[in-house]
């Protein structure tokens, strides 16, 4: 089943039971994710739905950022709660160690040695952690390890 009929059977769901949160939630991201289809004109690719998916997530952390920083709580509330909804159909994160692997694998295989090596590990790393990790710690640890 695909993401965006999935998330339709779980809009029903969610009309259903009266749980007004989940369904403007489940509304924007079946939005995006038309929004999406319709400016490449054909039906989104796996890779291309978990983008679109992570470029939602980050515009929702964007929002409670700047929603709290601004004393608004209760907008932070519901931005939380739609987050929370958007990362059930995320992929499960990667744990610590195993991210720490990946990079180590990639840093040894590009024989890594300085911060000037930082854009092929890191090329070499994003595409493995798509959508499990966020590309700033990412970022970060590889920093770390190159340091």
């Amino acid at each position: 089943m695909s993401l965006i009929a999935r998330l339709e059977n779980e809009l029903t769901a969610a009309m259903k039971e009266r749980d007004a949160v989940r369904r403007d939630a489940l509304r924007l991201i079946l939005s995006a994710l038309r929004s999406a289809e319709k400016e490449l004109q054909r039906p989104l690719h796996d890779e291309e739905e978990l983008q679109v998916l992570q470029r939602e997530r980050k515009r929702r952390h964007e929002a409670i950022e700047a929603y709290q920083a601004a004393g608004r709580d209760e907008q932070a509330s519901t931005e939380q709660q739609e987050l929370a909804v958007l990362e059930e159909f995320m992929p499960e994160p990667l744990g610590e160690d195993e991210l720490e692997r990946i990079v180590d694998d990639a840093i040894a295989e590009n024989g890594a040695t300085s911060l000037r090596d930082l854009g092929r590990v890191m090329a070499d790393v994003m595409p493995q952690v798509a959508g499990r990790a966020d590309g700033s710690y990412v970022s970060q640890l590889v920093r770390e390890k190159l340091a």
